[in-house]
């Protein structure tokens, strides 16, 4: 019997020209995925560049996901091709990569991450993606090309020169702002309306359709239909941690709680 992998759901949505809605999660509990995957996002975000996820963290969180017929983006650490594939062989549907930081990273990155004839990812159908062996050689690598998706992420000043060639490269999908670093990169932390910012935010909604690829970055209620507006359809809404801390919050404060706790010291029970 052969199979097939997973049609990306993201991927479905960004070429029929709809927008397409993700959410973050720092939590490594499979439950944080399933609230989210049943809240009706399209696709969770996951991370093992900032968060100690471990890879069996990982895989729940895949497992979850695809259960709910949601797609799940994993943000790898930058390092060598093992680190970048190894997501996509648990069968995540996405990649992030941050912080590109010219043309030539770019292009190695594509050609780590997607098989003959776009780059030289290398092989191993025997895992989940590739249904333990249950797609045939050549099917598994059409399908893994066409069904998986690669974002790279746009976080300093330096790779702005090369931004319409990077845009215009073949092999991947998504080019994504990350504003937190970038402003952070540019001396302007916290600073979103930036005119550094605002100029690279309107090249990238500009240059990604122009050479085929999606536009991304993150979002929220303030700003969701301003970027839809300006062209972006790969957004982010929010984070498992931001609205666990709101809820703790708004909870504590109804019990009358004015003073949060702080962590104490190991070595003599006083506030830190």
């Amino acid at each position: 019997m052969d199979f097939t992998l997973r049609p990306s759901r993201v991927l479905k949505k960004l070429r029929a020209g709809e927008v397409v809605s993700t959410f973050k999660l720092n939590l490594s509990d499979s439950r944080a995925a399933e609230i989210a995957a049943r809240a009706g996002f399209d696709c969770l975000w996951t991370c093992v560049e900032h968060i100690p996820n471990d890879w069996s963290a990982i895989d729940r969180q895949i497992m979850t996901a695809k259960a709910y017929d949601v797609d799940l983006v994993c943000r790898v650490a930058r390092g060598s091709y093992s680190d970048y594939i190894r997501p996509l062989e648990m069968d995540a549907t996405g990649l992030m990569v941050p912080h590109i930081m010219s043309l030539d990273d770019a292009r190695s990155v594509v050609r780590m991450t997607r098989f003959h004839p776009v780059g030289r990812r290398a092989l191993d159908g025997g895992n989940a993606d590739g249904a333990y062996c249950g797609i045939p050689l050549v099917e598994y690598l059409r399908q893994a090309n066409e069904q998986r998706f690669i974002i790279l992420q746009i976080e300093d000043p330096e790779p702005v020169a090369d931004l319409e060639a990077i845009a215009a490269l073949p092999g991947y999908d998504v080019l994504f702002l990350g504003p937190g670093d970038f402003s952070h990169s540019i001396g302007a932390p916290g600073e979103y309306d930036h005119p550094a910012i605002r100029d690279v935010r309107k090249r990238i909604a500009d240059l990604a359709p122009k050479y085929g690829k999606f536009a991304g970055t993150v979002a929220g209620p303030g700003n969701w239909q301003e970027l839809v507006d300006m062209g972006y359809r790969f957004l982010n809404m929010g984070a498992d941690v931001i609205g666990l801390m709101k809820y703790c919050g708004e909870m504590a404060a109804a019990c009358g709680i004015r003073t949060p706790n702080a962590p104490v010291s190991l070595y003599g029970g006083k506030p830190v």
